[in-house]
């Protein structure tokens, strides 16, 4: 620690204004509570680097080289790596941040892990997205992206999106949290995708439409599960070029599948929109994310035309089911450009309950019908479902496996209704609030439905002040849950950070 305060005092001098793409930055972190819990808006959304222990913290350093400042060469180049000492968290030591990233024109390549943002949505203020969200740690992997919109048509058209794939690394944790007494995978790799679409010039109308598609899956690995006779079993999953690309199209079939064969792996996404309107004095956006699990829940639709007796199999009849389009998440997003105080203000509202209806009934011999429901987001029958060290990779108000003291790795209540709201602006030149409101009513799950609904309300306040011309930012935060989801928890947290730059 005292190396710490010293390595502080020297660092005076570097100035976070210089002009420089290397960058450091040290964050040291306290957060202590009552109540079983750290509250909600204390510990997600924050890339994993969190804990629901009611005592927590870490300190963290890192090292950044931004291409920011090489973005009008042809190529250029970047790397990060971040290390946190930690204390009640799930592991002693995070590495938080370890990439290397080169780009050539508009194109990226990067190899690592590294905290990805969210797209339409603001990251400081909207509870996250039910795809790719900000509130799990990174996954390493290789990504080719185009980062940015690349325009065409006199500027009307643009589109920009990824492809990636991995490996998580909660190996060790799963193994742990569930004393191997209950589902867990090892190995699992990763792949994700989005692809977005832009309408609008903006140089010529304050109006653009944004569309997009996200998809994820996790596939591979070992899976272990519990048999009829209550005793673990290992499966090794395809982990071949076939498998890959059963990833990338959403296709193939899991191991041990016979009659009624799925799709290979955990496969999920959203489609996502964004309208937004640009005036002089303000911006608003209104957007919608519609997550699903399944091509039923993808695209609304089944097949439901089989035949019957030794037909049973044949598809018969051009014959559809169409399902609700109840899910969804939709937001409103209102910028001020002249009222620092209020500067920008979010509103969401989030329904999660249908998935594609209560019933899953896959046609037989004797009844063709074929209805797929009971999607049970965020959850996998092989797979331990869309999380990476007990926190969900998507939206956090489905609730992460980190709650469970029962050691299962599964997301208990994931069908719900949610109000959320986010205010944020400036008091002074160096001193910043954020506030976050929540309010939400849970069903449980399909297969595990609570007796009586859950509800639960939750309140994080938070100030920011930067010391003036000097690298340092101390931030504090109270926040509190209050209801059944989640309990009655209050805490504070503070943050400490010096940032600089290698003149």
């Amino acid at each position: 620690m005292k190396k710490l305060l010293l390595f502080f005092l020297l660092s005076g001098s570097l100035s976070a204004a210089a002009q420089s793409d290397l960058s450091w930055k040290v964050t040291m972190q306290s957060t202590n509570s009552s109540g079983d819990y750290t509250p909600l808006w204390l510990n997600a959304n924050k890339h994993g680097l969190s804990s629901l222990d009611k005592n927590n913290g870490y300190l963290m350093a890192g090292v950044k080289k931004s291409m920011q400042a090489d973005s009008l060469k042809r190529w250029s180049y970047g790397f990060g790596a971040s290390l946190a000492a930690t204390y009640n968290f799930t592991s002693p030591v995070v590495v938080q941040e370890a990439y290397a990233e080169g780009r050539w024109l508009k194109g990226v390549l990067t190899v690592g892990s590294k905290e990805w943002p969210m797209e339409l949505k603001d990251n400081a203020l909207s509870s996250g997205s039910q795809t790719f969200g900000i509130n799990a740690r990174p996954v390493p992997q290789v990504r080719i992206a185009l980062p940015d919109y690349w325009t065409f048509f006199g500027g009307w058209f643009g589109i920009k999106g990824h492809i990636a794939y991995g490996m998580a690394t909660d190996d060790g944790w799963q193994k742990d949290f569930t004393d191997k007494q209950s589902k867990y995978t090892q190995d699992a790799l990763y792949h994700s995708k989005a692809g977005y679409l832009r309408i609008g010039n903006a140089e010529k109308t304050r109006f653009s439409l944004e569309l997009g598609l996200e998809t994820a899956s996790l596939f591979g690995g070992t899976s272990y599960r519990k048999w009829e006779n209550g005793q673990l079993v290992g499966v090794k999953n395809g982990t071949g070029l076939s498998s890959f690309w059963n990833a990338f199209i959403g296709g193939g079939s899991d191991v041990g599948e016979d009659v009624y064969k799925n799709v290979e792996g955990d496969i999920l996404g959203s489609w996502v929109a964004r309208v937004s309107y640009d005036a002089p004095t303000w911006n608003l956006g209104v957007y919608a994310d519609h997550f699903f699990e399944d091509h039923s829940a993808m695209f609304l639709l089944s097949y439901n035309g089989y035949g019957q007796g030794e037909e049973w199999q044949v598809k018969k009849d051009n014959r559809f089911y169409l399902y609700d389009l109840k899910d969804i998440m939709l937001g409103a997003e209102l910028t001020l450009k002249n009222c620092p105080w209020a500067r920008k203000i979010v509103v969401e509202y989030l329904y999660t309950k249908y998935q594609s209806g209560s019933l899953y009934h896959d046609h037989t011999a004797n009844i063709p019908d074929h209805l797929c429901g009971t999607d049970n987001y965020y959850n996998h029958s092989i797979f331990t479902g869309w999380q990476h060290w007990g926190q969900v990779m998507g939206n956090p108000l489905y609730t992460s496996p980190l709650y469970n003291t029962d050691g299962t790795i599964q997301v208990k209540n994931n069908r719900f209704v949610a109000w959320h709201a986010g205010v944020s602006g400036s008091l002074s030149r160096a001193l910043d609030y954020r506030l976050l409101a929540t309010y939400q009513k849970g069903w449980g799950s399909y297969g595990n439905m609570f007796p009586h609904p859950r509800r639960n309300a939750s309140l994080m306040a938070e100030a920011t002040y930067r010391i003036p011309k000097s690298g340092w930012q101390v931030a504090a935060a109270a926040a509190f849950d209050k209801g059944s989801l989640l309990g009655d928890n209050v805490g504070l947290q503070l943050t400490v950070v010096k940032k600089g730059v290698f003149k």
